[in-house]
């Protein structure tokens, strides 16, 4: 007798344990729910997405100003590019979204120029450093005061090949220069008779400043 009593006392244990897991359960199931409120998913379950752009992604890009850039080899001159078009990951996924700014500088580097990145700011108005670089540019031209003043007419030029060019072809006006921006854009030209010259690189946006990532760019 003793021993079934004892054994009834166990199954009633153990039936109330039972009960008791069961009762728990539904509010383990709706645990996960609550992380929808932004508190607990700041609190309880950091994010942990984040977008990575690996070393040697081309971004195309580009120039908005003028239909192409005019710098002596040895000049340093900030410029501002446009993301032409989504940079996607291999799923689809925007990793660098059209219409981004990239802000940097085309700088000396073997007689040509380059341009080299300094920060993105991307259309969600965030602004991240970012390490980017155009292939180097040789593209040269010999002004004088025969060249045609078209072709300058359609160019942003740097500040200091615009003083050189000011020496040849008379006087620029740098009125119009863009402050703090290292780059102007040509205004008028009145044609001097000096029979001096200077040698100038030539970036044409379209083809010579599509960029390529030197790190990984992590967003």
């Amino acid at each position: 007798m003793l021993i079934s009593k004892r054994w009834q006392s166990r199954t009633a244990l153990f039936m109330a344990l039972g009960m008791a897991s069961v009762a728990t359960l539904p509010a383990l199931l709706a645990a996960p729910a609550a992380a929808n409120e932004p508190y607990l998913v700041g609190q309880l379950f950091p994010q942990t997405t984040r977008l990575v752009v690996p070393v040697g992604t081309v971004i195309p890009v580009r120039y908005e100003e003028a239909e192409r850039i005019i710098v002596t080899p040895d000049e340093t001159a900030s410029v501002t590019l446009v993301v032409a078009q989504d940079v996607r990951s291999s799923a689809g996924t925007v990793l660098i979204p059209a219409g981004s700014e990239i802000k940097g500088e085309l700088q000396p580097n073997g007689g040509g120029t380059q341009f080299v990145s300094e920060e993105i700011t991307l259309m969600s108005s965030q602004t991240l450093p970012i390490e980017a670089t155009s292939e180097v540019i040789t593209d040269t031209q010999v002004i004088t005061e025969d060249t045609d003043p078209d072709f300058l007419r359609g160019a942003v030029i740097g500040a200091a090949a615009a003083a050189v060019l000011s020496e040849i072809l008379g006087s620029i006006d740098l009125g119009e220069v863009l402050a703090g921006a290292g780059l102007g854009a040509l205004g008028s030209l009145l044609l001097g008779g000096g029979e001096e010259e200077v040698e100038v690189v030539v970036v044409e946006p379209e083809t010579d400043l599509d960029l390529t990532l030197q790190s990984e760019f992590e967003r």
